[in-house]
């Protein structure tokens, strides 16, 4: 299966939250999803990041592809 780890956003409008998600690669990017693994919240003083670790390592185990905003978020991540 082709799937991808990437940002959801949802929140109201000029508040985005995200939940970082694993989503089939071929179905829509809005609607349902695989596994629900962290969540970021980028309106908070620093920047909250909350991810799971275990089903990321799983994941990309299994080939999941990592979207781009997502790779500067574990980027971010790790620099602190």
């Amino acid at each position: 299966m082709a799937a991808t780890i990437r940002l959801m956003r949802f929140g109201k409008k000029g508040y985005p939250t995200y939940r970082i998600v694993v989503l089939d690669k071929r179905k829509k990017a809005v609607g349902s999803y695989l596994e629900k693994i962290g969540t970021y919240n980028p309106m908070t003083d620093s920047d909250q990041i909350k991810i799971n670790d275990a089903p990321l390592d799983a994941w990309v185990k299994k080939g999941a592809i990592i979207s781009e905003g997502m790779r500067k978020l574990l980027k971010k991540r790790a620099s602190k």
